[in-house]
């Protein structure tokens, strides 16, 4: 008894001791905290002082309990500089499970590169990050910087919650500010989660979130940006790149960009000035020769990223893009708008959030927003807009990265918000027609024609610039419905002048059809068989949202073997509801012919939590008719 009286209190003693040395322990972290996490934010401060319009200090402390593997990208352990931003001070000190100090890393010992590969104009961007390994886990970094900056466009905004499976113990967000420069705010999705704003003066703002649970990601779920709290911050009166500025409406803050931030970038060489007029030659359509300039940017120019928050908003010269032939989407854009105004043909900067999952502008709170720049061309009522950043997109076509969105087109008259191009469901549209036949030994042969639209063609016109064996993978992934697949001959059309991606592809298999003594079964749709599954989630908590609807229409002819007749043969199937329209039809025709015909109509749209199970149950019926047989008996 006294042997365990001992024991015990001599363990209790280390672990007391330990906890003394460290207050980060693993143990002192809730459990309801660790559930579904693979990391904790045991706290994460950022204090941010705006001096003046010209003068910005952000601190930030972040402490981190990383449980596993996963959690390791929680840390955010990096900080980006320049000739406007000066990082005062980086560390981390790491600790053990029992908050036993294990490794001190100064400012040296953190990683200092480039943030632009293959760019000397941009040779003074760089960032700085942690490049740690762990030992073992769980483990906890106390990670500290400071920076300083002239630029007071951007704000940081404040997250309390960045990610999904993350538990947060304690965020705080504390802002100072002169009374005199128009500072702003706007909260977000702060219902559900234990938020108190402490302070809210004409010169201070303040907020602490604590015990916030890990959210699990749940398939179909909005992005967590449109989810989660965050609060955005801006000023009426700002600084960005060496110029005061002002936003106090959108007209008004278009106007100041265009004429203190982009005024002299587009000038041209005289002999570039000069091809590009011989070129266009005696074009008179100013959309026609938009498209020959064009052309003539992508064969030119390529696009190195530039990471976000470096470089600001103010494009390099397009005279030096123009000799060096590179640049990242504010210098493409605004090259490209130089060569248009050389032949006078008129083009707005304009700016958004490149995603493929759409952000909008905040068009209620007017601020420097957006992560990407594209160029718009008026073209009568609307805007034709050009994706400068690619080499191989159609002119004015945007794809997923930059469509139905709110973005900011810059004027010479001021800024304006405008919605860019909707691809509607029914444009997002693939078209199948094809053949294939089922020998006597159930081995397949056919070929297929797939014309793809709209959002499709996005996903499929970069396939003819993948290798044999990329092809080949990406071919026996699209249709893995089909065993043994050995594809033949695969041709491809571009038409880029009415964005179209024709893929037209000879493919074989054998013993697609199962024998057994003398019947032979088969799944009827070979082609475009959805073979996936909605994940059944119980009490979701997360609406879902499905971002771009389609419709896919089939025409397939199916040879059946000679010598057998149709014993089974599916029925005509026809499915309406909110998220959409699903029809199947087969046609008996002679000499052992059929048609199969299919046509798939998905409606984009934001639904509740509660229609998930509706969801799920109408694409489960959408799988099992398409995977629906045939049985043949042998005469």
């Amino acid at each position: 008894m006294k042997k365990s009286c001992c024991a015990l209190f001599f363990f209790l003693s280390i672990f007391i001791s330990s906890a003394q040395k460290g207050t980060y322990t693993i143990i002192s972290i809730a459990d309801s905290l660790k559930e579904n996490a693979n990391a904790v934010v045991r706290l994460n401060q950022i204090d941010i002082v705006i001096a003046s319009q010209r003068s910005m200090n952000v601190k930030t402390q972040r402490v981190v309990t990383v449980l596993n593997e996963k959690g390791l990208g929680d840390v955010d352990a990096y900080e980006h500089y320049d000739k406007t931003t000066v990082i005062k001070n980086i560390e981390a000190i790491v600790y053990d499970a029992f908050g036993n100090e294990i490794k001190k890393i100064k400012r040296k010992d953190f990683r200092d590169q480039s943030a632009v590969s293959g760019s000397t104009l941009f040779s003074d961007s760089r960032v700085v990050y942690l490049d740690y390994t762990p030992i073992s886990y769980p483990f906890t970094i106390v990670y500290n910087n400071e920076i300083e900056t002239s630029n007071t466009a951007f704000i940081p905004q404040w997250y309390p919650l960045r990610a999904y499976n993350l538990g947060v113990e304690k965020s705080v967000l504390n802002v100072t500010f002169p009374n005199n420069l128009g500072f702003k705010k706007k909260e977000f999705q702060f219902s559900n989660f234990n938020i108190k704003k402490t302070v809210d003066t004409g010169t201070n703002l303040s907020y602490v979130a604590t015990n916030i649970l890990a959210q699990k990601q749940e398939d179909y779920s909005p992005s967590y940006v449109d989810l989660f709290p965050k609060v955005m911050m801006g000023l009426e009166s700002f600084h960005l790149e060496g110029v005061d500025g002002t936003a106090t409406t959108w007209e008004a803050f278009g106007k100041w960009y265009g004429e203190k931030i982009l005024t002299g970038t587009t000038v041209l060489p005289e002999e570039t000035v000069a091809k590009i007029k011989a070129l266009v030659g005696d074009e008179k359509d100013p959309i026609k020769k938009a498209k020959i300039i064009y052309d003539y940017m992508q064969k030119k120019s390529r696009y190195v990223n530039i990471a976000v928050g470096i470089g600001g908003w103010k494009p390099m010269f397009a005279a030096d893009v123009d000799r060096l032939g590179y640049g990242d989407c504010k210098a493409l854009s605004n090259y490209t708008k130089a060569l248009l105004q050389a032949v006078d043909v008129p083009s707005y900067n304009t700016i958004l959030y490149g995603d493929r999952y759409k952000s909008n502008i905040q068009s209620d709170f007017v601020s420097m927003q957006g992560n990407h720049m594209i160029l718009a061309i008026p073209n009568g009522k609307s805007y034709t807009w050009l994706e400068c950043t690619s080499q191989d997109d159609p002119f004015g076509y945007q794809g997923t990265f930059t469509d139905d969105r709110d973005v900011l087109v810059v004027k010479p008259e001021g800024g304006e918000i405008v919605r860019t191009q909707i691809y509607n469901d029914k444009a997002n549209a693939q078209n199948d027609k094809g053949i294939y036949t089922i020998d006597e030994n159930g081995n397949f042969s056919g070929s297929i024609l797939i014309t793809s639209e709209g959002s499709q063609y996005s996903k499929k016109f970069g396939i003819e610039h993948l290798q044999p064996t990329e092809k080949e993978t990406h071919y026996k992934e699209y249709w893995d419905n089909i065993n043994n697949l050995k594809l033949g001959k695969i041709t491809f059309t571009n038409d880029k002048e009415n964005v179209r991606f024709t893929e037209n592809i000879q493919i074989s298999a054998v013993n697609y059809g199962a024998i057994s003594a003398n019947k032979m079964i088969f799944v009827l749709d070979a082609f475009n068989q959805y073979t996936g599954s909605v994940k059944r989630i119980r009490n979701r908590k997360n609406p879902f949202q499905i971002q771009r609807g389609y419709l896919d229409t089939d025409e397939i002819e199916i040879n059946l073997p000679a010598g057998f007749s149709v014993e089974f043969l599916p029925s005509n199937f026809e499915l309406k509801g909110k998220f959409g329209e699903y029809k199947t039809e087969i046609i008996k025709k002679e000499n052992n012919k059929l048609t199969y015909k299919r046509s798939m109509l998905l409606n984009n749209g934001k639904y509740s939590s509660k229609e998930y199970d509706e969801y799920r149950l109408f694409m489960e019926q959408v799988s099992k008719n398409d995977n629906a047989k045939i049985i043949l008996t042998k005469n």
